[in-house]
């Protein structure tokens, strides 16, 4: 039994030492400037990404079972604690950007130690439920730290699109091969009573459970994910200017922020329209789908194509038995093939549904219980994954959820229509 024990460990620290690996290489090609900026309040500078990684495994993990405990720093405790109030004080938010020490080095130097003291610890030899739940803890890191892979790219997005130089985060890879434009086609689901959430067969977070009946109407889910081309037909027929396609809220956003097109939309000198990406700024490919689309735009594309959005209901019963597939790219590419497409590795696909709890929901116990519950309010659910989700992080189970202006995301739509189709 113990042998099983200690091959689990040492199985779990192979994939804790290759994620934190990846997390490093992300920076790879980024200056001491890059990883330092924060472009707005809702994105944190990559250097602190790296660094409250690593915060989470010290804290959580570290502090708890290593022997004669020290911090890397006292300070960080505070400096790189998120939203856990039952550790204590947090540096605010807004001001991550001001943090100009340590420097990336220095986090670099922070992340090594961790490391090394985390390789330590998962290498002793631990019995019966230490054992347990000191895994299950290294996994809840490991499946955190993929989270910010996700916000570190999607971050530093939105940095470098500030920059009047639209410089690239990486360069594109040239494909010459042609692609066929997928027809959208209408995916007939009957009523039903169906099983949602978690089945308990591997990792999952609180969210995704208790696994629970659900009773969903008969409907059809679109093939595939709105397109760039008709996204833009959208904007062309006024969408931005209709106030009856908005809801009352997402037209008052709208207005609010003199919104004319999704958010790294631009006109070219030649009237044509670019957008920018982690390649830079490229001229639109048509068939690629629409994303950086908040909540209140694809309820008000929804409502222009004469469709709705599917609950998340709807979208877990489409995606059940359904493989997640990975990208592995910077940007989202066209729809290929047929039947149901772009479930995963393009776009995350907004729903209907508010970010609420499942019946029965218990969050965990103690600091590490506010992972997720305490959000649930003011937030739409999201499903899915994006191009730039980490590999093996996707499940048809996953429940991501935003504000409903967060444009930022890798967000984009995917249309529903009620009854038989």
């Amino acid at each position: 039994m113990q042998t099983q024990i200690d091959a689990a460990l040492h199985n779990l620290l192979q994939r804790f030492n290759a994620v934190r690996k990846r997390s490093v290489g992300l920076a790879e090609g980024l200056s001491e400037e890059d990883c330092c900026v924060q472009s707005m309040a809702d994105a944190s500078p990559f250097k602190w990404h790296l660094a409250h990684t690593t915060w989470f495994f010290e804290t959580f993990i570290l502090e708890r079972w290593e022997t004669d405990f020290r911090p890397h720093h006292p300070a960080f405790r505070v400096l790189f604690n998120s939203y856990y109030n039952g550790i204590g004080e947090k540096h605010p938010r807004a001001q991550r950007g001001l943090l100009t020490r340590p420097s990336t080095d220095e986090v670099l130097s922070y992340r090594h130690n961790v490391d090394a003291r985390m390789g330590v610890l998962l290498g002793k030899c631990v019995a019966g439920d230490e054992a347990q739940e000191l895994a299950t803890l290294t996994e809840l890191g490991i499946q955190h730290e993929q989270q910010h892979q996700e916000l570190m790219l999607t971050d530093i997005k939105h940095l470098l699109s500030m920059n009047p130089l639209f410089p690239a985060y990486a360069n594109a890879d040239e494909c010459s091969e042609p692609i066929a434009a997928q027809s959208l086609t209408w995916m007939a689901i009957d009523a039903g009573v169906v099983e949602i959430g978690h089945d308990n067969d591997g990792f999952c977070f609180d969210n995704e459970l208790p696994r629970h009946r659900q009773f969903v109407e008969a409907f059809a889910l679109a093939s595939r994910l709105v397109t760039n081309a008709e996204y833009a037909a959208f904007v062309a027929d006024g969408g931005y200017r209709n106030p009856a396609l908005w809801l009352a809220e997402g037209w008052d956003w709208l207005r609010s922020q003199n919104l004319t097109q999704p958010l790294y939309w631009h006109r070219a000198d030649d009237a044509q329209w670019h957008e920018f990406t982690l390649h830079g700024l490229q001229r639109i490919e048509p068939l690629q789908p629409a994303i950086h689309l908040s909540y209140y735009e694809a309820d008000a594309y929804a409502h222009w194509a004469g469709a709705r959005l599917p609950t998340e209901f709807e979208w877990e019963a489409a995606a059940c038995g359904c493989q997640p597939t990975d990208a592995c790219e910077l940007h989202p590419q066209p729809a290929r093939g047929s039947g149901l497409t772009q479930l995963f590795g393009a776009a995350w696909q907004w729903t209907a549904s508010s970010y609420a709890p499942y019946p029965g929901f218990a969050a965990t116990g103690g600091a590490v219980g506010e992972y997720n519950g305490k959000f649930m309010v003011n937030q739409y659910v999201l499903r899915g994954s994006s191009c730039v989700t980490p590999p093996g992080h996707a499940r048809a189970t996953y429940r991501n959820f935003f504000p409903t202006g967060a444009r930022w995301q890798f967000s984009g739509i995917r249309l529903a229509k009620s009854g038989p189709r």
